[in-house]
């Protein structure tokens, strides 16, 4: 049993044609996987219910007047999911799934036991790759990304050592976290782990939680053979720079979140395996 758990906030259009592509990919496959969608709504709208009931008439949908931030829609669809449920898919309203991707991951995840969290790569809708696994985040990793020192050499090289541009992406490999757009969990592991630290009201809530399933030993896994489409908005990277810094609001709230982050951590180390999955396996 299968619960996909879609989040969503005010992007209509981009839901219906998440809905869609879900429809799609269980088409032919509904005869091998069992599954439940459940749509989390953010500053819900009367219109948008109408679509879910549209598109997905059985789909369980939690709506929230207010934005109450990412971890507590995630939680929300967590606690809606069916107690029997072996596996929990989360994905943003704006992926689109691609034929075959569920079935590709929840095969390696069954494959391979020590294995909580397994997430696809994803690709724009230029079908170019975007970056969604990365090394846990650093002080001056996020220094070189926010302020202009991530021009300097000093800067280049701690971005590059972040966003793993060292790493071989051919086969199947361990990182130490994944965006939280679209990942497929162990549900039994993720019930150990615990939910979705709800402090974090936006950013670094998927850092902290595939962290703390290092921490209880389980493995998270970027699979670049499955590939999901992704409209990527960056809305924390607007004018760029000291701009950012001082007018984004998106940039004070990752800010902040980072700051929490680093402070639950600071005394606190993570052992990450360092693992290539063979393609057979």
């Amino acid at each position: 049993m299968l619960s996909i758990i879609v989040t969503h906030h005010k992007t209509p259009i981009l839901l219906k044609i998440c809905l869609d592509s879900i429809k799609e990919s269980f088409g032919a496959a509904r005869d091998n996987i069992d599954y439940e969608v459940i749509v989390v709504d953010s500053e819900a709208e009367l219109s948008v219910q109408k679509l879910i009931k549209e598109k997905f008439p059985a789909a369980k949908v939690v709506s929230f007047s207010k934005n109450v931030g990412y971890a507590k829609l995630v939680n929300s669809g967590i606690g809606l999911s069916r107690e029997e449920g072996k596996y929990l898919l989360f994905i943003n309203a704006d992926i689109i799934i691609s034929k075959n991707a569920v079935e590709q991951m929840v095969d390696f995840i069954k494959n391979h036991p020590q294995v909580g969290i397994v997430g696809p790569q994803l690709l724009g809708f230029n079908n170019l790759p975007q970056k969604s696994c990365f090394r846990f985040p650093t002080i001056a990793s996020i220094a070189a990304r926010r302020i202009f020192l991530g021009k300097t050499n000093w800067g280049k090289k701690k971005l590059d050592y972040f966003l793993m541009n060292d790493a071989d992406f051919s086969s199947p490999r361990t990182v130490d976290w994944l965006q939280g757009s679209a990942m497929l969990v162990r549900k039994e592991y993720a019930k150990k782990v615990g939910e979705w630290d709800e402090r974090f009201f936006l950013y670094f809530e998927d850092t902290d939680w595939c962290r703390r399933f290092w921490q209880n030993g389980y493995q998270v896994v970027y699979l670049p053979t499955t590939k999901v489409f992704h409209y990527y908005g960056r809305a924390s990277k607007k004018w760029g720079g000291v701009l950012d810094a001082f007018l984004n609001q998106y940039t004070w709230i990752h800010l902040i979140s980072a700051l929490k982050y680093f402070f639950k951590w600071r005394k606190i180390g993570v052992t990450v395996d360092n693992e290539v999955f063979s393609l057979n396996q």
